[in-house]
């Protein structure tokens, strides 16, 4: 299958074409610089020169290929303004590329954050979370999910809190930077908040396996590890950079305050049954203990 992929230099994305191209697939990348085009050429793929707000080559790339990952975004957290141009350039892109596949039948495969329930694990079939600083987001998903009615297998994988690689990535990896800069390893509330997480390899499994087997308008989860307690991983942290561990301000994080406050765990038993998935790389407090003082 010729796969149309953004975001495909990413952390996610890098692994995510490894893992087609070592499976038989072929990848064309969007490629938003020259540093871009240069690391989706080395990686073995093809590049397309454009970025995320570029909508007529979004609908280039979808003309040639027989399917679709969408995983770019900006990754602007530095204000709530900020975030909502982020949100709202990702929207208008995965509606450019839904629009794109109306009728054809091919794979839409997009990337989404695990729920949160109060009071429980969440599951696949709970809906995305579409209010907060990142609401936007479940609702451009839950938008491409329901056109699984006019002739595209759009599916959803919902990734976790934190989606890690040699100790860097995700919310994890934001505590760390963090816990760098102000020389203390912290966490918001008591710590008792649990969040999912994944190794970057594993989750790039699961997109393959949802690209190629899953049905239209479905939802999986990319979680290998439930939830760790946020507690656990600051100590983790705080061990491995000497820094102490302790309770600070929810305004410490920003614009994501509020949703590293959550208790979040998540459940992915019915994408391993269905799908077959089967993690098997490190968990986070593993592969957190690879951190460098």
């Amino acid at each position: 299958m010729r796969v149309f992929v953004t975001g495909g230099t990413g952390l996610i994305g890098s692994a995510v074409v490894a893992e087609l191209l070592g499976n038989g697939h072929t990848v064309l990348a969007l490629a938003r610089s020259d540093a871009s085009t240069l690391a989706v050429e080395a990686a073995g793929a093809e590049s397309l020169r454009g970025g995320l707000a570029d909508l007529d080559t979004l609908r280039a790339g979808t003309a040639q290929a027989d399917g679709v990952i969408h995983l770019a975004f900006g990754n602007d957290f530095s204000s709530a303004d900020a975030l909502a141009r982020g949100v709202a350039e990702e929207s208008a892109a995965i509606a450019t590329l839904s629009e794109a596949l109306v009728g054809s039948d091919r794979p839409f495969v997009t990337v989404s954050g695990t729920p949160y329930v109060p009071g429980r694990v969440s599951t696949e079939t709970d809906p995305p979370s579409t209010d907060g600083p990142v609401g936007g987001r479940g609702r451009a998903v839950m938008a491409a999910l329901g056109l699984a009615s006019r002739g595209v297998r759009s599916t959803a994988v919902r990734m976790p809190r934190t989606v890690h690689n040699g100790g860097k990535g995700g919310f994890a990896g934001m505590l760390t930077d963090i816990a760098r800069r102000t020389s203390v390893s912290g966490y918001p509330g008591d710590g008792a908040q649990r969040w999912p997480a994944v190794h970057v390899v594993d989750a790039a499994v699961l997109f393959r396996l949802a690209l190629e087997l899953a049905p239209a308008g479905t939802s999986w989860h990319a979680v290998a590890d439930e939830g760790d307690a946020v507690r656990d991983i600051a100590a983790v942290i705080g061990q491995r950079l000497r820094l102490p561990v302790e309770a600070v301000a929810q305004e410490t994080y920003g614009t994501l305050g509020p949703i590293f406050a959550i208790d979040q765990p998540s459940s992915s038993t019915h994408t391993r049954e269905v799908l077959g998935w089967k993690p098997t790389h490190p968990s986070l407090l593993e592969d957190l203990q690879n951190i460098q003082p």
